[in-house]
């Protein structure tokens, strides 16, 4: 099977879709399938369209791309929609509506939680054949080995981090607990780390912030802790939690968005209304939360594992899939513009080989 998977993967930190695609793209190696995160192939088996904004660092392909695909080398491709994204997690008016129109191009859409899901089918997503894959990480870097439980003598070390440094990661939350750790009640009690990026001109007072860190280099951080908090606000999913809860840190998380359908069961659930109260309970009752993250069950394996049995299912379905696909309503550009783009693009490939 040969999956192309529209990500252009970054190295060192960056972001939860980056992440997916490099768990995804090692697992399908390790069973003897072919990545590739173009189109320039003509034996594409399944189109993986995970970030379809032109503008974004992020993307490999757009649907645009993915329609001309179609239409002018392999009309025999499925087209699988990954939707991890939303207006409401920063604020805007505009992403909604577009993945709603370039979901006119997949046969098949996958949701990182029910919540997203939900919050596009009420906006006017009409697609049908969709479902929710929960996220996971590398339980090769993020795992319990060498994290050190809280003894009750040493003070409870609280960790966070986050590569965007929009407001809505939780700077309510995160404010509140850092004025926490400098007052009177829990002075010498608690200690906050937040690592990665800041809003502009904000900054801890209490608190000790740490640059964006990844791989073994975050695991090692976040194992030095004893608790993860997210404030994360609409998130659809958001690995930061995933990976320390597969550390073994119970988590104190924020009710909104994709965030419960991974933590509950998991830690203490809050609202910025009873944040202090919440904190409280974590803090009496760290052993009993402590023992429940043995059976936490998410992993970027079994995410993988997922997928690649929904690849399977959808080609053995390709003849009924492709028989109910309506090519021309979608959008294209013309034959000669996309022969011309493309020679364009091997042309710089052989000029950057010769180099």
């Amino acid at each position: 099977m040969k999956v192309s998977i529209g990500t252009n993967v970054k190295d060192g930190p960056w972001g939860g879709g980056n992440l997916f695609a490099i768990n995804l793209t090692n697992f399908l190696k390790e069973n003897n399938h072919e990545v590739v995160y173009n189109l320039d192939d003509d034996d594409i088996d399944i189109i993986l369209l995970t970030e379809p904004r032109k503008t974004s660092e992020s993307s490999a392909f757009t649907h645009l791309d993915v329609n001309n695909y179609l239409k002018f080398k392999n009309p025999n491709s499925i087209v699988i929609h990954r939707i991890n994204e939303c207006d409401e997690r920063k604020n805007t008016d505009y992403v909604n509506k577009y993945l709603i129109s370039v979901n006119k191009s997949a046969d098949y859409t996958v949701f990182v939680s029910t919540w997203l899901m939900k919050l596009f089918e009420k906006q006017g997503l009409t697609q049908s054949n969709k479902k929710v894959i929960l996220a996971g990480a590398n339980k090769k870097i993020f795992n319990k080995e060498d994290y050190i439980p809280w003894n009750h003598k040493e003070k409870l070390r609280i960790v966070t981090h986050h590569w965007g440094a929009n407001w809505n990661k939780g700077f309510d939350t995160y404010t509140q607990l850092d004025e926490m750790v400098g007052s009177e009640k829990w002075k010498g009690l608690i200690e906050f780390t937040y690592i990665g990026n800041l809003p502009k001109n904000f900054k801890f007072e209490n608190s000790i912030h740490m640059e964006p860190l990844s791989g073994l280099e975050l695991a090692k951080q976040i194992k030095s802790n004893h608790v993860y908090i997210t404030g994360s606000l609409n998130e659809p999913s958001g690995n930061h939690h995933i990976e320390a809860a597969q550390c073994s840190l119970p988590t104190l998380f924020i009710d909104s968005g994709g965030i419960p359908e991974y933590c509950d069961g998991f830690g203490v659930k809050f609202d910025n209304n009873n944040f202090k109260e919440k904190f409280e309970k974590m803090f009496l009752n760290y052993d009993e939360h402590l023992s429940s993250m043995t059976n936490y069950p998410f992993n970027s394996y079994n995410m993988s594992q997922e997928y690649l049995s929904l690849f399977n299912k959808l080609l053995q379905e390709k003849n009924n899939i492709l028989m109910g696909r309506d090519i021309n309503n979608l959008e294209f550009s013309n034959f000669y513009s996309y022969k011309l783009k493309n020679l364009f693009k091997k042309l710089l490939i052989k000029l950057n080989f010769k180099k």
